[in-house]
C-alpha cells in the first residue's frame, strides 16, 4: 500500500497593537523549530500594498529588497525566513494586494468569471486562498505571515480570506498566532494588557479567534499577567508566550522552546513529530553572544545607512561571518555623503575592514570612491558589493590607469563610453522602465585567483539585481595595471568578480552574496573577509 501524504497544516501569524513588532522573526522561528521536529516547513509572507512587488520602493521606505534565485523581488522578511529554515524561497513565497489585484483584473479581461460583477468576497479572497496552499503539495506546514496590523483597511481581504480558509480546511489543519504588545509604563511600574485585549477584540470581530498569543515586552510576563491575558482573549494560559527582547534574532527559537510553542502548535494541529534537537543552534547563537576571538569593527560606507533595514541582509552576513572566526562583529554604518561633506577619510583608521555595499543612481558615488581608495592605497581589506565593484572600477580607473570615461556611470553614445554602462539588455530602453538582472546566474572563477581558494570551486551560482556593467572594452586596460578580472559569467561577457593581486584583501563582485548566507551556512565570502578583518586587526594592534 502506498503512503498516503498528510494534511497539510497551515499557521498564521497577524499583528496587532503597532508594526514592527516581530511577526516575521516569530513566524521564522517557529519554522526552525518544527523544521528540527523533522516536519516539512516552508513560510510565505503577504503583504497588504498595493505595489505589484517591492521592486520600485525607496529602501528608505521599505528597506532591502530581497531577491530569490528565480528572480522574485520580494519583502525582506523572505531573507530572515531563508536563513531560519535554510531553504531557498521563490515568487510563490511572496504575495502583495497589488500582484492579487493585477491576477483577478487579467482573469476578468479574459472574461474568466464569465460576466459576473468582480467584487473582493468572493474573487479577490478566492485568489488569495488560491495562494495561501499553492504550495501545499510539497509541505507539512506552510506558515504564513499577514502584513500590516489588524485594524489596517489595506489587510481586511487578507483576513477574511485566512477566517474563509479555517473554514475550509478545519480546525485541526489551521491555527491562527497573533503577535501583540505588552507595555510596560514606568510612571505606574506595571505591565499593561488592555492593548492586548483591544487587538484581540478586533481580530475577533473580523472572525477570528487567535489560538495563540505571542506577548512583546520589556518584562517578563508572571503568572498573574498571563492568567489574566488569557481570561480576556479566550486563549489558554500555556499559549500565552513571552517574546522579550534578545542579543541577536537567532536566540528567538530557543525562547520559544523553552516555553513549548512548538509542543502548543503541534497539540492544535494533531501532528506527531520527533523531539526536538536545537543543540546545533545553541552553539551557534553561542558564538554570537559569546566570541571567542575577540571583536573586528566594520565601517558600511552606503547610500541609505540612515535606515539599517535597507541592508539588513548585509548585515546579518557580516553576523554570519563572525560566526564562522568564532569573532563578534561590531558595525558602523557610514553615509557616503560625510566623506564630500568634509569628513575626514581619518575616521577609517578606526576599523579593521571596509565594506561598500549595493545601490542605485549616482547620489554618494563620490564619497564612495574617496573611502574606496583610502582602503586600497592603505591595505585595509575591502568588500564591494555591486554597486561597490562599479565603485571600485571607477577608483581604479581614475587613480591607478588614469582611463578616458572613468568620470561617469552613465551610458553614452560618445566616443569615449564610461567603465560602467548599461547592459547591453538596457541600452534600447527608457532606464527606468528597463529590465535588471535578476535572480541566480553562474559565474566562472578564474583559476589561481584569490576567490577560486575561498570558494574552493571554479563553479557558482550566486543572486543578481542591477543594472549596469563592466565596460569591457576597458577589460585589457585595467587588467595590465593590475586589477585581476577573476570572476566572470559562463560566456565570459559581464565581470562577476574582480581582486587586487598582492593586496592584503581586496574583493568586489556585481552580485549579491549576502542574500545567499545563512548562520548555519555562512558565505564564504563573507567569512574570508572577515578573517581579513581579524587579521588586520591583530597586526595593526587595534
Amino acid at each position: 500500500m502506498e503512503n498516503c501524504k498528510l494534511q497539510t497544516k497551515y499557521i498564521f501569524v497577524t499583528g496587532g497593537v503597532v508594526s514592527g513588532l516581530g511577526k516575521g522573526i516569530i513566524a521564522a522561528s517557529l519554522g526552525r523549530i518544527l523544521k528540527e521536529r523533522g516536519l516539512q516547513v516552508t513560510l510565505q509572507k503577504f503583504d497588504p500594498y498595493i505595489n505589484v512587488d517591492p521592486g520600485t520602493m525607496s529602501p528608505f521606505q521599505h528597506g532591502e529588497v530581497f531577491v530569490t534565485d528565480d528572480g522574485a523581488e520580494t519583502d525582506l522578511d523572505l531573507g530572515h525566513y531563508e536563513r531560519f529554515i535554510d531553504e531557498s524561497l521563490s515568487q510563490a513565497n511572496n504575495v502583495t494586494t497589488g500582484r492579487i489585484y493585477q491576477d483577478v483584473i487579467m482573469k476578468e479581461r479574459r472574461g474568466d468569471y464569465l460576466g459576473s460583477t468582480v467584487q473582493v468576497i468572493p474573487h479577490v479572497t478566492d485568489e488569495i486562498k488560491y495562494r495561501l496552499q499553492k504550495l501545499s503539495d510539497d509541505y507539512d506546514v506552510i506558515i504564513t505571515e499577514i502584513g500590516g496590523t489588524v485594524g489596517d483597511i489595506e489587510s481586511l481581504p487578507f483576513l477574511e480570506s485566512i477566517r474563509q480558509f479555517r473554514q475550509d480546511q478545519g480546525p485541526n489543519n489551521v491555527i491562527f498566532i497573533h503577535l501583540t504588545l505588552v507595555p510596560f509604563l514606568t510612571a505606574v511600574g506595571e505591565l499593561k494588557t488592555k492593548p492586548t485585549q483591544h487587538s484581540v477584540r478586533e481580530l475577533m470581530k473580523i472572525g477570528i479567534q487567535p489560538d495563540v498569543l505571542v506577548a512583546r515586552s520589556e518584562h517578563p510576563l508572571d503568572e498573574n499577567i498571563r492568567n489574566k491575558i488569557a481570561l480576556f482573549t479566550n486563549v489558554p494560559p500555556d499559549a500565552v508566550i513571552e517574546a522579550r527582547d534578545v542579543h541577536t534574532i537567532y536566540q528567538v527559537p530557543l525562547e520559544l522552546r523553552k516555553q513549548n510553542l512548538d509542543e502548543v502548535v503541534l497539540g492544535m494541529l494533531k501532528l506527531n513529530a520527533k523531539p526536538t534537537d536545537l543543540k546545533q543552534w545553541e552553539k551557534m547563537v553561542k558564538k554570537i553572544t559569546h566570541p571567542g576571538s575577540g571583536k573586528v569593527r566594520i565601517a558600511i560606507v552606503g547610500k541609505y545607512t540612515e535606515l539599517v533595514d535597507a541592508y539588513k541582509s548585509i548585515h546579518q552576513a557580516l553576523i554570519h561571518g563572525g560566526i564562522s572566526n568564532d569573532v563578534g562583529v561590531d558595525m558602523v554604518w557610514i553615509s557616503a555623503e560625510d566623506y564630500e561633506n568634509g569628513v575626514s577619510l581619518d575616521n577609517l583608521k578606526e576599523f579593521d575592514g571596509l565594506l561598500i555595499p549595493g545601490g542605485f543612481g549616482e547620489r554618494g558615488v563620490p564619497g564612495m570612491l574617496m573611502a574606496v581608495e583610502w582602503a586600497r592605497r592603505n591595505d585595509m581589506p575591502f568588500f564591494g558589493i555591486c554597486l561597490g565593484l562599479q565603485v571600485s572600477i571607477i577608483e581604479y580607473s581614475r587613480n591607478v590607469c588614469d582611463l578616458d570615461g572613468a568620470d561617469s556611470m552613465e551610458f553614452s553614445d560618445d566616443t569615449n563610453e564610461p567603465v560602467i554602462c548599461l547592459m547591453d539588455s538596457q541600452q534600447n530602453i527608457i532606464r527606468k522602465g528597463g529590465t535588471m538582472r535578476l535572480g541566480s546566474y553562474p559565474a566562472t572563477l578564474s583559476k589561481g585567483s584569490r576567490v577560486a581558494g575561498i570558494y574552493d570551486t571554479l563553479k557558482i551560482d550566486e543572486r543578481h539585481r542591477h543594472r549596469y556593467e563592466v565596460n569591457n572594452q576597458y577589460r585589457k586596460q585595467l587588467e595590465a595595471k593590475g586589477l585581476m578580472m577573476s570572476g566572470t559569467s559562463s560566456n565570459e561577457e559581464l565581470v562577476e568578480m574582480i581582486e587586487i593581486p598582492g593586496h592584503p584583501w581586496f574583493i568586489a563582485c556585481q552580485f549579491h552574496p549576502e542574500l545567499k548566507s545563512r548562520p548555519t551556512k555562512p558565505h564564504p565570502l563573507f567569512a574570508s573577509f572577515i578573517e581579513a578583518a581579524q587579521r588586520y586587526s591583530n597586526e595593526t594592534g587595534e
